[in-house]
This record gives C-alpha cells, sequence and structure tokens, in this order.
C-alpha cells in the first residue's frame, strides 16, 4: 500500500518533470551539442555550407573574445552595486510594513507590488520616456534644479538602468523579506522592548539576523537575473546607439551572433559559457554568505 501510494505522489509531478526534460535539460543538451561544431564554407564561399565538428575551438574562442569577457566584467561590476542597493531598500520596506498594522500593512504592499505587477518591457519603455530629454519631466525638473543631467551619457545610462531595475524589482524583494519577518516571534520583540530596547536596536538585533535567508534568497535570484539582462539594454539601445552598443551585456552578444550574423554554433559556445559563470557565481555567493549566516 505504501509503494502504491509513493506512485500515485510521484505522478503528480510528472507534468513538471516533463515541462522539464523537454524545456531544460533537451535544450541545454542541444546547446552543448551545436557549440562543438562550426560552420564551413566550402571551396571560395560560393558552395553549400557544412557543419563541421570542431570539439572545444568555439570555447577557446569566446574565452579570448575580449568584447564577451568585458561584457560579463561590466554585468559583474554593476550587480556588485545594483543588488546591494536594491535589497536594502526592499529590506527597508519590509521593516517599514513590519512596523505598521495588519490592515495598513495590506495596503502599502499592495502599493509596493504595483511595479513588479507591470511587465519589463513595458517598464522600460516608460522610464526612457521620463529620461527622454524631448517628451520626459526630469530634464526640465533637473534645470529648474541647475543640474544639466543626461540619462543617456555615458557615465549616466548604468545609474539610470540601475534605477529601473530597482524601482522593478523591490516589490517583489520586499514580500519574500517581509514574508520571512512574520515568522519572527513576537515575544522577542516584547521582550526586547521591556529591556529598553529601540525600535531601530530591535530591527538591527533581531529582525535582521532572522530574515538573513530572505536576504540570501533574493540576492541569489538577483544575481541570477542581472547576468542575463537584455531587455532594458536593447531598449536604451534603440534610443542611444552610441553609449549602449550591441556587445553592451553577454545575452546581447550571444543575441546578435544568432540571429543578426547566423553563427549559432559560436552563440551556443556563449550561452554555455555564460551558464557556468552564472552557476560559478551563483555558488561563490551562496558560500559567502552562508558562511557570513554561520
Amino acid at each position: 500500500m505504501i509503494h502504491s501510494l509513493r506512485w500515485k505522489g510521484a505522478a503528480f509531478t510528472l507534468p513538471f518533470q516533463l515541462g522539464f526534460v523537454f524545456l531544460y535539460l533537451v535544450p541545454i543538451g542541444y546547446a552543448v551539442y551545436q557549440s562543438l561544431f562550426r560552420t564551413q564554407q566550402s571551396g571560395l564561399g560560393l558552395g553549400g555550407a557544412s557543419e563541421k565538428f570542431s570539439g572545444l575551438d568555439n570555447y577557446q574562442q569566446g574565452l579570448a573574445d575580449s568584447a564577451f569577457v568585458s561584457s560579463v566584467l561590466r554585468v559583474v561590476l554593476f550587480a556588485c552595486v545594483q543588488i546591494p542597493v536594491m535589497l536594502f531598500v526592499s529590506l527597508v520596506l519590509a521593516l517599514f510594513l513590519d512596523a505598521l498594522s495588519s490592515r495598513a500593512a495590506s495596503r502599502f504592499r499592495i502599493l509596493l507590488l504595483v511595479p513588479y505587477m507591470i511587465p519589463g518591457v513595458v517598464a522600460a519603455l516608460v522610464w526612457i520616456n521620463l529620461y527622454s530629454p524631448d517628451v520626459g519631466p526630469l530634464t526640465p525638473l533637473g534645470k529648474l534644479l541647475g543640474a544639466d543631467w543626461n540619462f543617456f551619457s555615458p557615465s549616466m545610462v548604468w545609474p539610470s538602468i540601475g534605477n529601473l531595475l530597482t524601482w522593478h524589482g523591490i516589490g517583489y524583494n520586499m514580500v519574500i523579506i517581509y514574508s520571512a519577518l512574520q515568522a519572527v516571534p513576537r515575544e522577542l520583540f516584547e521582550a526586547a522592548r521591556l529591556d529598553g530596547a529601540s525600535e531601530v536596536r530591535i530591527a538591527r538585533s533581531i529582525k535582521v539576523p532572522y530574515v538573513r535567508g530572505a536576504l540570501v534568497l533574493t540576492g541569489l535570484l538577483s544575481v541570477i537575473q542581472m547576468l542575463q539582462i537584455f531587455n532594458e539594454p536593447a531598449l536604451f539601445r534603440n534610443v542611444t546607439p552610441q553609449t549602449v552598443n550591441d556587445s553592451f551585456t553577454p545575452i546581447m552578444i550571444i543575441y546578435n551572433q544568432a540571429f543578426n550574423a547566423g553563427n549559432y554554433h559560436y552563440a551556443a559556445s556563449l550561452s554555455v559559457l555564460l551558464a557556468l559563470i552564472l552557476g560559478f557565481a551563483s555558488f561563490l555567493f551562496y558560500r559567502l554568505t552562508s558562511r557570513e549566516a554561520d
């Protein structure tokens, strides 16, 4: 009977298992297979093209590609600034909600979740129009304040994208952190107040340590998302192509190699390299944050 129940329980996971195999494992395996070949033109290039097994040549070319390496370093440096800022703002908002009553917290929670409910492409288009010196209100506001800023300049394009990503992502991260705060025993707060601890001290010494696991989770998800950033820079490129080129991020290079240059094998090898970098960055982030938690 127990054996039969186990099989019945496992049957409920069958749709997920099939989706995981055909939507994740099979495409990954196909990408690895494609990365081991290279398209070769016959003769003077007038004949048909043929696929030739090249082994790890595409990976060696990717590791030696200065544009790809620079784009990875550019995104990593951006993530080292943007992710802590976004998580700090999300933590502050979660602490603010936790200090309110349940009714007030539910209202503010819905309000703060509105940016996350907006599709990423739509949010990027909205902020690009806000940044626009022609139709946006921010440039005239800056002139009134004595600031001559250009949100599409080389020195401002990353802060502009970072502000967009922070605005769009704080609601999701805030909900995860706020849910972790709700699991903290309320008796600890009462005991701390009886000992004379202020609300700031309670938040720093009790609440923040209890939600460290949620911070690690949101940070890990942010790292994975950040290294795959594509929509925002691609839309910014339509407005300021002289600042955001086609090798601005790793995904943009992979997209151009696959769909513009038609070099699918090289694009597949870059995809596998980016996946390995993503896995290493996630593992390193988890190990460092877990060691701090210990």
